[in-house]
C-alpha cells in the first residue's frame, strides 16, 4: 500500500460510477435505519427499566448501570471509531459496528442476571459507537452536491430527533404486550436487514491505512479521558458536584484529555489532526450542539417524567402524547429545512430554531400541576418544530469543512459532543430538579407540586443553555449569503 501522504483517498461518491441515484438513496436508508435502531434502543430501555428491575432483581443503584454502561462505552469511543473509520474504511467500520450491536442486542434479550445485561449493554455501546461515528462521514462523501447533502442530512437528523419518541411508544407496547426482553430482540430483524442491504450498497473504501494516524498512545489517552469524564458526569447525582469523587475524577479526566491534545499537536501521525478544530464553523457548531443537547434533555426526558409522575400517564400513553413533537419535527426537517437552509443559510435557520426551542422550555417552565394536554402541552409539542430547523442546519455546519480523508473523524467529533452534552444535561438538570423537589417537599408542598417545581427549575436552566447556544452561534458562526433555489436546484434537493 502506498504511503498515505502520497495521495489521499478520493471521495467514493466521485469515483464510483456504480453509485446511481437509487444506490445512494438505498445507502442513505441503510445508514438512517442503523441510526434509528441505535437511537430507539436508548429510549426503549428507559421505559422498560421498572420491568427489568423486577425481573432480574437489580438494586436501585445497580439499575442505573443498564443506562450508564451503554452511555460510557458509546460516548467514549465515538471519536476513536470515527478516526478508525477514516483509516480502515468507513464501510468496514459501519458493518462491524452494526453486527456487534445486533449480536449484543441478542445477548441483552437473553440475559438472566444483572451482570450479563450490563455486559451486553456495554457491548451495545461499543457497536453503536462504531456504526454511529462513521454514518455522517459516509453521507458527506456520498452526497457531494450541496442541496443533495442538505437533504440527506435532514433525513439523518430526523431519525435521531424522532427515534426517541418512537422508542417510548414502542418500548411501552412491547413491555406490556410481551416482555422487556423484546425491547432488545426487536433489534435483530432491523440489524440483519440493515447488514444485508449495506453489504452491496455502501461504497467500498480502503481507508488511508493505519500509518496515517496509528497513534496508539493518543488513542489510549482520549478513550480513557472521555470514559472517565462521562463516568464522572453520570455519577454526579450520587456524589454531588462539589464532592471529592466528582472533583478528583473530573480533574483526572481533564489531565488525560489535556495530555491527548498536547500529544496531537506534536505527533507525526496524530489520531486527531488539530486542523479540524481550527475551523471556526466546525468548532462553533460543536459547541452549540453541546449546549443545545444538554438543554433538550429536559424536553425529551423530564417532560416524559412529568407526564408519568405528575399527570399519571402510563408509558405507552406518554409516548403517544409526545408523538406530535416527532411528527412536526419530521415535517419540518424532511419537508422544508433543506430549502430554508439553501435560501437563508444554515446559520440563520439555526438561530431561528434555537429561538423556538428556548420558547418551548420557557413555556414548560410555566406548565401547571394539573395541566390539560390540549391547551397546556400540545402547543409545546408543536413548537418542537424548532428542533427540525436547528438540527439539520447544525449538522450541516458541523460537517461543512470535512474533507474526504477526515469525514469519519468530523462525524465522530460531532457525535462525541452530542453525547457529552447529553451526559451533562442528564447530570445537571436531573440533579437540579431533584434538589428543588426535595426543598419543596420539606416546605410541606404536595408531591405533585414539588415535582412540578423541580421540573420548572430544570426547564428554566435548559432555556438558559439555549440562550447561550444562540449567543455562541451569533458570535462564532459566520454569516452566509442567501442562495435562492432555482427550479433545477429544487429537483436536485430531492435525494
Amino acid at each position: 500500500m502506498p504511503a498515505p501522504s502520497a495521495r489521499p483517498a478520493p471521495a467514493p461518491s466521485s469515483t464510483t460510477p456504480a453509485l446511481t441515484t437509487r444506490s445512494r438513496r438505498l445507502a442513505l436508508g441503510v445508514i438512517a435505519t442503523g441510526m434509528l435502531m441505535i437511537i430507539l434502543d436508548g429510549s426503549i430501555v428507559t421505559v422498560a427499566m421498572p420491568a427489568i428491575q423486577n425481573d432480574l432483581g437489580f438494586t436501585p443503584a445497580g439499575l442505573s448501570w443498564v443506562v450508564n454502561a451503554y452511555l460510557i462505552a458509546f460516548g467514549s469511543l465515538l471519536l476513536l471509531s470515527g478516526r478508525l473509520g477514516d483509516l480502515l474504511g468507513r464501510k468496514r467500520m459501519f458493518l462491524a459496528g452494526t453486527a456487534m450491536f445486533t449480536v449484543a442486542s441478542l445477548l441483552a434479550g437473553l440475559a438472566t442476571t444483572p451482570a450479563l445485561l450490563i455486559a451486553a449493554r456495554f457491548l451495545q455501546g461499543i457497536g453503536g459507537a462504531m456504526a454511529s461515528a462513521v454514518g455522517l462521514g459516509i453521507l458527506v462523501t456520498l452526497f457531494t452536491e450541496p442541496r443533495e447533502r442538505a437533504r440527506a442530512i435532514a433525513v439523518f437528523s430526523f431519525t435521531g430527533a424522532a427515534g426517541a419518541s418512537i422508542g417510548q411508544v414502542l418500548g411501552g407496547v412491547l413491555t406490556d404486550a410481551l416482555s422487556w426482553h423484546w425491547i432488545f430482540f426487536i433489534n435483530l430483524p432491523i440489524g440483519l436487514a440493515a447488514l444485508a442491504v449495506a453489504v452491496p450498497v455502501l461504497p467500498a473504501d480502503r481507508g488511508l491505512g493505519l500509518r496515517a494516524g496509528a497513534d496508539v498512545i493518543g488513542a489510549v489517552l482520549v478513550t480513557a479521558g472521555l470514559m472517565l469524564a462521562i463516568y464522572t458526569v453520570v455519577k454526579v447525582e450520587d456524589y454531588g458536584w462539589t464532592s471529592a469523587h466528582t472533583l478528583g475524577l473530573g480533574a483526572a479526566a481533564a489531565v488525560l484529555l489535556g495530555a491527548f491534545i498536547a500529544r496531537q499537536a506534536g505527533a507525526g501521525t496524530p489520531l486527531l489532526p488539530l486542523r479540524i478544530l481550527r475551523s471556526r464553523t466546525v468548532a462553533g457548531a460543536n459547541l452549540v450542539q453541546l449546549l443545545m443537547v444538554a438543554a433538550l434533555f429536559s424536553f425529551q426526558i423530564l417532560v416524559a417524567l412529568y407526564l408519568q409522575k405528575v399527570l399519571g400517564y402510563g408509558s405507552a400513553r406518554t409516548g403517544l402524547a409526545m408523538l406530535p413533537a416527532a411528527a412536526v419535527i419530521g415535517m419540518v426537517s424532511l419537508g422544508i429545512s433543506t430549502r430554508l437552509n439553501a435560501r437563508f443559510g444554515e446559520r440563520r435557520v439555526l438561530l431561528a430554531g434555537l429561538v423556538l426551542l428556548a420558547g418551548v422550555l420557557g413555556l414548560l417552565a410555566r406548565v401547571p400541576v394539573h395541566a390539560h394536554y390540549l391547551t397546556d402541552l400540545l402547543p409545546v409539542m408543536l413548537l418542537a418544530a424548532g428542533f427540525g430547523l436547528a438540527l439539520p442546519a447544525l449538522t450541516s455546519l458541523g460537517m461543512s469543512d470535512a474533507k474526504a480523508d477526515d469525514a469519519g473523524l468530523a462525524s465522530g467529533l460531532f457525535n462525541t459532543t452530542q453525547q457529552i452534552g447529553m451526559a451533562v444535561g442528564i447530570a445537571l438538570l436531573s440533579t437540579l430538579a431533584a434538589s428543588r423537589t426535595d426543598e419543596l417537599l420539606a416546605e410541606g408542598q404536595s408531591r405533585a407540586t414539588a415535582l412540578t417545581g423541580g421540573y420548572h427549575l430544570a426547564f428554566m436552566v435548559g432555556a438558559g443553555f439555549l440562550v447561550a447556544a444562540f449567543l455562541v452561534a451569533l458570535a462564532v458562526l459566520r454569516p452566509q449569503r442567501p442562495k435562492p433555489l432555482t427550479a433545477p436546484e429544487i429537483d436536485a434537493a430531492t435525494v
